[in-house]
């Protein structure tokens, strides 16, 4: 009963016989010559022991542990790899839609600068002495002045965002 609870517990815990044997300070076939039936802990090693499976001693030396036990931590292992799945897939996911941000700013600011350039500031030639062509010209002016000393820095932060989000080979 002693050997089967031994095994039956270390497995539900995802130990292999070394990884036990490591955390009780004996060697791996130790573990081994209890889960045969071979040997017996001392009281030392099952105090140990059961803190090692997490579990107390009077079911270690007690009923039979269950397989169904054993079932239900396999399936909440399953469902906790479903669920890291869907996380990594979901990061994944957010990694590729900023990455087509960051090219989509990449790719506006150099239309709008591109834009700019062609247009060749327009608004200079104007008669400003109407209201309404004087208040259109400062906003243009505005937007131009503040675009040429803002696009650089959003460029080179969009560019850093690309190489930063890019797929990993």
């Amino acid at each position: 009963m002693l050997n089967e609870n031994i095994k039956a517990l270390r497995k539900s815990k995802g130990l292999s016989q070394q990884d036990l044997a490591v955390k009780l300070n004996v060697v791996r076939q130790t573990i081994s010559k209890w889960e045969q039936g071979l040997s017996v802990p001392d009281s030392d090693l099952l105090i140990a022991l059961s803190a090692a499976l997490e579990t107390p001693v009077s079911t270690l030396l007690g009923e039979t542990v269950t397989e169904s036990e054993v079932d239900t931590i396999k399936a909440l292992s399953e469902k906790l790899e479903i669920i890291n799945l869907q996380f990594a897939r979901r990061k994944a996911m957010r990694r590729s839609a900023f990455h087509w941000l960051f090219i989509a700013v990449c790719v506006g600011t150099l239309a709008v600068a591109a834009v700019l350039a062609v247009v060749n500031s327009p608004y200079l030639g104007w008669d400003y002495s109407a209201p309404e062509t004087a208040v259109m010209g400062v906003a243009i002016h505005a937007f131009e002045w503040g675009f040429v000393r803002l696009a650089p820095f959003v460029l080179i932060a969009a560019l850093v965002g690309v190489f930063l989000t890019r797929k990993k080979a």
